[in-house]
């Protein structure tokens, strides 16, 4: 059973619906109205004024298998990006007990946790210490918390050029870099300079047996085509991208970002 819905979006607008609680909050891309009637709305995020009602500090939801502390924070935020589920579900399908996973800019955990239902080796990197502390809930709510996952807060440039010289090795990678984000000690990230040598060193920390990249972005420049294209360069096998969508009942799919994925 899923606690999470996606209910309708319109006029720059998404509603949804996180346990028993409904929450408007922006979304420029939904330039169509809405389908539907809002007259069930619990709280509301603007980018000028934040949230204008109170709820729970936090909660639980449950989406594809997985369980979440939910908490709003200043930003808009819930805790986790629901549209990401299908790729929980493919990397599931794709990861396998015997397999060294590596999840860079990891949030909360959702890849983490997926891959490691597994039974799979996973390191879960972000470079804010409160993501990792709040994986970490996570895990523990999915009965994970002796699973065999490394939490570790680190620049994902740095950790990468790290491993590379140690010659650790993984069988999967998945990133889900910022547009524009620190590292741990005040490191600048930019999307469009810095996503080249990202991928570069992500190639060489593959091991020779490695079954995948999986590149998703919320960055509206980054198209599909754009990720696959890099991918193509680096990678031989299979490469596919699209739009990753929020979709629900009656109402259209609203478009949350972009992946690519390199597989064999």
């Amino acid at each position: 059973m899923n606690d999470y819905e996606f209910l309708d979006s319109g006029n720059g607008k998404k509603l949804e619906r996180f346990g028993k609680y409904n929450f408007v909050r922006p979304s420029a891309q939904a330039l169509w109205a809405p389908k539907k009637s809002w007259d069930k709305i619990n709280a509301t995020f603007t980018r000028e004024g934040g949230w204008n009602a109170k709820f729970p500090s936090s909660w639980q939801v449950t989406l594809e298998n997985i369980t979440f502390k939910v908490s709003p924070t200043e930003f808009g935020h819930l805790g986790l990006f629901p549209e990401h589920h299908i790729h929980w579900k493919w990397v599931r399908e794709n990861v396998s007990k015997e397999m060294n996973i590596l999840n860079l800019f990891a949030y909360s955990g959702g890849m983490t946790l997926a891959a490691a239902q597994t039974g799979a080796k996973v390191c879960h990197l972000d470079s804010a210490k409160g993501m990792v502390a709040w994986g970490r809930e996570n895990a523990a709510l999915n009965g994970l918390d002796k699973a065999p996952i490394r939490w570790i807060v680190d620049d994902a440039i740095k950790f990468l050029k790290r491993e590379l010289k140690r010659g650790t090795k993984y069988d999967g990678i998945i990133l889900d870099p910022p547009s524009f984000g620190r590292g741990s000690q005040g490191q600048v990230f930019k999307i469009e300079r810095d996503l080249k040598e990202l991928l570069l060193l992500c190639k060489g920390v593959l091991s020779k047996n490695a079954k995948f990249l999986l590149l998703t972005s919320h960055t509206p420049g980054l198209t599909p085509m754009i990720q696959k294209n890099l991918l193509k360069e680096l990678f031989n096998g299979h490469v596919e991208s699209g739009e990753t969508l929020l979709e629900g009942e009656n109402t259209y799919p609203l478009p949350c970002g972009t992946y690519a994925r390199w597989y064999v």
